[in-house]
């Protein structure tokens, strides 16, 4: 199983056009987005290409492909416009090896905050912005970071899932990081 990755898009067309571009090229089953998809927020700028009603659309053209979880930008009212379930604050992929991965956005369960997971499991997350591959104790975190604002000087990213490994990738095709399960 192949999986595409990607958070915190905060209503930009054109992040998530380019998004949808690379989807479509990576030969992924299931494009995730882990929260973050319509609303700016109050603590950041509006984006470049700032279009909700724009991004909804694009990304209801993929509906039967995505699985996303709500961040906490996310609303009833962006649900409305959406034509895919994103309004639970979490989910889960079972892998062909038996781990669980735990989606989520990162601001409820986290790194620090964690739902009850087994040795192995892995926990995806967005909303720090922070490109994340490792294992931390016997848990493997990863974040994709953000396609509309990423942070500590990182480029703009999204994540795959292929081959037991998570790779965090820039919108350039750069591998910032990876990890191995």
């Amino acid at each position: 199983m192949k999986l595409f990755f990607a958070s915190d898009l905060h209503g930009s067309l054109p992040a998530t056009e380019k998004v949808l571009e690379l989807y479509q090229t990576s030969g992924a089953q299931y494009l995730v987005l882990l929260g973050d998809i319509l609303n700016h927020g109050p603590r950041n700028p509006i984006p470049e290409g700032y279009n909700p009603p724009a991004v909804a659309e694009k990304l209801n053209a993929f509906s039967q492909e995505i699985i996303a979880v709500r961040g906490n930008c996310d609303s009833e009212v962006d649900q409305m416009l959406l034509s895919f379930p994103m309004m639970m604050d979490y989910s889960w992929v079972l892998l062909e090896s038996g781990q669980r991965i735990f989606l989520t956005h990162g601001h409820l369960y986290n790194t620090t905050k964690r739902p009850a997971l087994k040795a192995g499991d892995i926990i995806a997350h967005g909303h720090t912005h922070i490109p994340v591959a490792e294992y931390q104790d016997d848990i493997f975190i990863f974040n994709p970071s953000s396609v509309t604002f990423p942070r500590d000087g990182h480029a703009a990213s999204h994540g795959i899932y292929e081959n037991n490994t998570f790779k965090v990738i820039s919108l350039e095709g750069e591998v910032i990081v990876s990890g191995e399960l």
